[in-house]
């Protein structure tokens, strides 16, 4: 199993250097001709270009396990053993089975994989150009600690095709980074569902198109986005990882041509499916990456439904429905003393945004390969633990956002008693069923554009023509009491 959680500090190997190519790292535009190119920087969270490893290299620091050339190559390094195991099982007379020891010893080299290791392959690839060719030299490499591979070098990588390898390393790389992903999404989801419940009776003005509207509760409105955020996290959770180890194009040529009586789909199939995968046996070159698609616009759509809990929060905060509790060391403006601007929601929006700007890219993209393989796939998934880095990001700024919220009840109520015009739909709804002549029309006529309080409402009940016990319900009813199952739909969630 491998650790999703263990930090990785890259090796000097892949520190950045100087190209000495001019053309490829040209110098800083300068008046003087002779004036050196500026000195590049190792690299560190200082120095990084991309934030995910600079300023929010904390939250991300989860993900180099996963998504970091170190974790592919360590992914590489397990499939192309497992393959070679499950070689070895199936009575080529010209390899051996291996003994239990041999088994054990050979998957320790996938476990045990470091980032010297790495740094090797590293080297290996810079001589040959070819990152899955020099894995399997590596592993050749190991003869003298796993003796089994003396006589199984030609075996390493025998009939494969680089896909073979590296759609299933994606596969198990995105469902680590899933995992990681479902985690962050369900503390979200814990925080607002505790709000629900906390604030389920707390009443609240509805703003449909921005106007005052019928009330509900806050902590309706928390459940609303945690019963969409559950969807959401189920939806990313039930996608099957999918992959595929079929050759040049899918169809198992080089496999027929060494050996044409094994079941060598069968062989193969195996393969993926003891690492947990589902198995595809309709490919080109390329696994299609439909399921990666799918499971890209579900984390899309999760964001989404975050996105827009982090926009309401705001205007909330903005219409003083909450407060925010301050930090004390914290500064809110470099100008205005007093402002605790809600600079977490906006945090949330900004990665979101980026996000889902990837991952809509990734999955109208990835599906897409010219007649049986094209490269451009390569580059884009290279990219994907880009995408997983502002989703944890956006995550965890919505948590801090969600923990600093405190419900301002004098402003929500003050709000409510403003609002009186808001009974209108009640009291139409009531007139209607007792036959009160064009009831809409009535209420339209005392309320829309106008300010109408309690007394002006009440005046207007006492005369109607409905049933007395209809009449002191309506003159019971209230903005902060008009609020249907909102409470008890709260607690649901």
């Amino acid at each position: 199993m491998l650790n999703c959680n263990a930090r990785f500090d890259p090796p000097r190997a892949f520190h950045s250097h100087r190209n000495p190519d001019p053309n490829l790292n040209p110098p800083r535009s300068t008046s003087t001709e002779d004036r050196p190119a500026s000195t590049p920087l190792d690299l560190s969270a200082l120095t990084a270009i991309s934030p995910l490893d600079g300023r929010y290299e904390r939250t991300t620091a989860p993900l180099r396990a996963v998504f970091s050339e170190f974790a592919f190559m360590r992914a590489r390094v397990r499939v192309e053993i497992e393959w070679l195991i499950a070689l070895s099982a199936v009575g080529m007379p010209e390899l051996a089975p291996f003994d239990s020891a041999s088994v054990e010893a050979l998957r320790t080299l996938a476990r045990d994989f470091s980032l010297e290791d790495c740094a090797r392959i590293k080297e290996i690839e810079a001589r040959i150009n070819h990152d899955v060719k020099a894995v399997e030299y590596w592993i050749r490499g190991h003869a003298d600690r796993v003796s089994v591979l003396r006589g199984a070098g030609e075996f390493i990588h025998f009939a494969c095709t680089s896909e073979d390898i590296n759609n299933v390393s994606h596969a198990l790389l995105l469902c680590e980074g899933r995992e990681l992903h479902l985690a962050a999404l369900r503390r979200v989801h814990a925080r607002v569902r505790a709000l629900a419940h906390e604030h389920a009776q707390v009443p609240m003005l509805s703003r449909t198109h921005g106007q005052a509207a019928t009330p509900t509760t806050v902590g309706k409105e928390f459940a609303n986005v945690a019963m969409r955020l559950e969807s959401a996290i189920a939806a990313i959770a039930a996608v099957p990882p999918r992959a595929k180890m079929n050759g040049a194009v899918g169809n198992f040529n080089a496999h027929f041509a060494a050996e044409p009586q094994l079941d060598w789909e069968a062989i193969a199939r195996g393969v993926v499916e003891s690492l947990g995968l589902r198995w595809n046996s309709h490919t080109i070159q390329i696994e299609p990456h439909d399921w990666m698609a799918e499971l890209f616009d579900a984390m899309a759509r999760a964001n989404t439904v975050l996105l827009d809990l982090d926009r309401d929060l705001w205007g909330y905060i903005a219409l003083g429905y909450f407060r925010q509790r301050p930090n004390p060391g914290e500064v809110g403006s470099s100008t205005m003393p007093h402002k605790v601007n809600p600079i977490d929601f906006e945090n949330s929006e900004g990665n979101i945004g980026i996000a889902n700007a990837l991952l809509r890219h990734f999955s109208e993209k990835l599906p897409v390969s010219r007649w049986q393989r094209d490269l451009s796939d390569s580059t884009v998934l290279r990219n994907a633990g880009v995408a997983f880095g502002h989703c944890l990001i956006a995550c965890a700024a919505s948590l801090r956002g969600l923990d600093k919220l405190e419900v301002d009840r004098t402003a929500l109520s003050a709000d409510l008693e403003a609002s009186w015009e808001v009974l209108a739909e009640a009291v139409q709804t009531v007139m209607r069923r007792y036959g009160v002549p064009e009831p809409y029309e009535k209420l339209k006529a005392l309320t829309r554009g106008r300010v109408i309080d309690r007394a002006g409402l009440q005046e207007f009940i006492a005369h109607l023509g409905i049933p007395e016990h209809a009449r002191r319900a309506l003159l019971e009813l209230t903005p902060a009491n008009y609020i249907g199952k909102a409470a008890e739909l709260a607690r649901r969630c």
